[in-house]
């Protein structure tokens, strides 16, 4: 199938079925529209080709488990309605080469897969360090050309370098047969990001975009986390997922993020344990004394919003298994607070002037009271604050935040399956 071919395909309908499963049936005709004008800015940008595919890779929210991944810890995660969108072809050259919207193009030769100094935080690290992986279990790897779109906000917390990791891997699980799973494929994309990109990660963010839809997860064996779908619908029960984009941004808070981590462990280490998995609330206040002299107060408190968290995510999966809304929301609710109070990510301290998410966190509590759910999201520092809203009340809680954030701050977001490969063939 070439350029022709798909678009032709695209506005025939082939592709709608997939397009309403991914984002909506209320954003079929914009879904219709962005493929194709993907399409012609892969013919723009490489030579027309056999063996075009469209591929999707979404992001992510985090709706309990906040900074527990790299210390063993438990999450709720669940993949949403926005996305990297790929148009993407086979190369008979052993290169990959990327073109994103907005950025220079990437080009990566896979007849070296050894980490590139130069390459470290940069995107053609994470190309190469999942080749590498695909290469070292005996996966073929060949090259590829494709054109990449992004609707996942960059430095929003939504997760869009994870999004990226996993669409790589899904192009190249797809186009060479290599047989691997999405978990599999979460991993290979967290060593790239780890190894190759040098940026010190959980699994969190790559799992949920490769497995989709809303899933418990649970870190006791970090490289093979337990995985529990769930069956989460918010529409059903007459509530939207709402993610406000405050105008802070995730970027240049490298230190605020690692300091979470760096302060968990120290604690876990005044136990003789690299992480607090196992360490339980009373075995802290046992040791507080000591703790703080240490490690100081944020630590202990940290490391309490940890041991405690894991117990709301178990709360919250088994609300959602035996049917019981509230009982999810006093949960997801429950976790905000301690994100706030205890965990401290709701602003950085290098300006305490400036604190979006906690302005959205005090309007949303005003507008909302005691229905629905909000918390900070992700990283949390500045960027984005998640909400469950009310159908009813959805009018008044985007007109406050419209009104201190600037119009179109909120996105009404859904769960979809994870990366795969829209059309043609088999969706992963």
């Amino acid at each position: 199938m070439n350029a022709s071919e798909l678009k032709s395909a695209i506005r025939s309908g082939a592709c709608d079925a997939a397009f309403t499963a991914l984002y909506g049936a209320d954003r079929l005709d914009a879904a219709r529209a962005r493929a194709q004008s993907t399409v012609d800015a892969y013919r723009q940008s490489f030579p027309d080709a056999p063996g075009l595919s469209l591929f999707s890779s979404p992001g992510r929210v985090e709706l309990l488990g906040n900074h527990t991944d790299h210390n063993g810890g438990m999450a709720l995660a669940g993949a949403v309605n926005i996305d990297i969108l790929a148009v993407a072809a086979p190369s008979d050259q052993p290169v990959i080469r990327v073109q994103s919207e907005g950025y220079p193009l990437v080009e990566v030769d896979l007849r070296d897969l050894s980490p590139q100094p130069e390459e470290a935080t940069h995107s053609p690290s994470l190309i190469r360090g999942i080749a590498r992986r695909f290469h070292d279990a005996g996966r073929k790897i060949g090259g590829f050309t494709a054109y990449t779109t992004s609707d996942v906000p960059k430095g929003s917390g939504l997760s869009s370098s994870a999004a990226f990791e996993v669409l790589v891997g899904t192009i190249l699980n797809e186009m060479y047969g290599g047989g691997a799973g999405p978990q599999q494929i979460a991993k290979d994309a967290q060593y790239a990001e780890n190894v190759y990109f040098e940026k010190p990660s959980g699994l969190l963010d790559q799992m949920a975009c490769a497995m989709g839809n809303v899933v418990q997860l649970d870190f006791g064996d970090p490289q093979n986390p337990a995985v529990t779908p769930l069956a989460l619908d918010l529409e059903a029960q007459g509530h939207k997922l709402i993610v406000t984009a405050t105008g802070g941004s995730h970027a240049d808070l490298t230190d605020c993020y690692a300091a979470i981590p760096r302060e968990m462990k120290a604690v876990a280490a005044r136990f003789g344990q690299p992480v607090l998995r196992g360490i339980t609330f009373p075995m802290l206040m046992e040791k507080a004394a000591e703790i703080r002299s240490a490690c100081g107060d944020r630590a202990l408190a940290r490391a309490i919003h940890f041991v405690t968290e894991n117990g709301r995510v178990q709360q919250a999966g088994e609300a959602v298994r035996r049917g019981d809304f509230a009982g999810f929301l006093r949960a997801l609710n429950a976790s905000g607070r301690s994100s706030a109070l205890a965990l401290q990510n709701i602003y950085a301290d290098v300006d305490v002037r400036c604190q979006p998410v906690t302005l959205a966190l005090a309007a949303a509590s005003a507008v909302l009271g005691e229905e629905g759910g909000y918390r900070v999201h992700g990283g949390g520092f500045g960027g984005t604050m998640l909400a469950v809203v009310p159908e009813g009340r959805i009018a008044a809680f985007t007109g406050r935040m419209e009104q201190l954030f600037g119009k179109g701050c909120c996105r009404v977001l859904s769960f979809r399956q994870g990366a795969c490969r829209v059309f043609p063939g088999r969706q992963a």
